[in-house]
């Protein structure tokens, strides 16, 4: 397979015999039909990130106009290991933007790092962000940060960072997180950084893939790093060809450094799209330029403290 495009941005075309995809990210490949026409072909699908219960799902390829109700005669290729995530960071690797593409702007204006932490409230377990669990009001931001109803969420804005104290590679000392629906707000028009930091979950020696996906925008995928997110790595983010993306992949106990321009007026998601995973707080939301976003629909306010309007 060739693959082409990601996330609907077109990419330095590569050679793959399988590939990486996680919830919330698209790819486009081209598939070259040149083998013998009257046989069958198995496609394998298989579980990344965490270790599968059921056998990995398979698919027939057939060539027109022969029909597809015999099977194969020979076995299905067997997906990487689940586990295997060198095979998953080679493939992340190799994604680059066609050449003619925007490039990122060279510095940013604004950098947020931000730990992503397994955790506990009231015995139940969480996500965190920077040590806040994502807990979505009732009312839209959208509505409640045009019209200024200060009352509708916390007006106090998350950690930008973490304590450099945190240990990523074992379990929280202090399990105990909070919730919050707090958000960040950033000036129209200027270049923000996120650096997503994973650490260990609650059970040792376990560190889970997320995809992140932010809402109305895209971003440049600057690079990947294991361990903690220093200063220094800057030095090796990809300025010159970085693929253009909507969701982007953090590996256990790794970091992955993002780019984007805020220059898209409204109050936007950026979460793990892993859905179980938002729900239990993994996530945050960003706003900008909402003082530029025009007349809201009726329909968008029927909730909440703007139902009331």
């Amino acid at each position: 397979m060739t693959v082409v495009e990601a996330d609907g941005n077109s990419v330095q075309p590569f050679e793959v015999d399988d590939l990486d995809i996680y919830s919330g990210e698209s790819y486009s490949v081209l598939l070259r039909t040149d083998q013998q026409p009257a046989k069958k072909y198995w496609i394998s699908v298989g579980v990344r990130g965490r270790e599968p219960k059921t056998p990995q799902a398979l698919a027939i390829l057939s060539y027109f106009p022969h029909s597809a109700s015999k099977l194969p005669t020979i076995q299905p290729p067997v997906t990487p290991p689940w586990n295997d995530y060198n095979h998953s960071k080679a493939f992340s690797k190799r994604i680059f933007a066609l050449e003619g593409l925007p490039q990122p702007p060279k510095t940013h204006d604004r950098r947020l790092i931000l730990l992503n932490t397994q955790n506990t409230i009231d015995g139940f377990t969480k996500w965190s962000i920077n040590n806040v669990s994502l807990a979505l009001p009732s009312t839209p931001y959208l509505g409640s940060v045009k019209y200024g109803i200060n009352d509708a969420f916390d007006q106090t804005p998350p950690p930008d960072n973490y304590s450099s104290s945190y240990d990523i590679v074992n379990p929280p000392v202090n399990n105990i997180s909070t919730y919050g629906n707090g958000i960040y707000t950033f000036d129209f028009n200027t270049t923000v950084d996120v650096i997503l930091q994973n650490a260990n979950t609650l059970t040792m020696n376990v560190s889970e893939i997320h995809p992140w996906h932010l809402h109305g925008h895209d971003f440049w995928v600057l690079g990947y790093g294991e361990r903690k997110f220093r200063e220094e790595d800057e030095k090796q983010f990809n300025l010159k060809n970085p693929p253009l993306r909507n969701t982007a992949v953090i590996f256990p106990y790794g970091w992955t450094a993002l780019r984007f321009v805020a220059d898209n007026p409204g109050a936007w998601p950026f979460h793990c799209h892993i859905e179980p995973h938002l729900h239990m707080g993994m996530g945050v939301v960003f706003a900008e330029g909402v003082d530029r976003v025009g007349e809201i629909p009726r329909a968008a306010l029927a909730c909440g403290i703007t139902g009331f309007l």
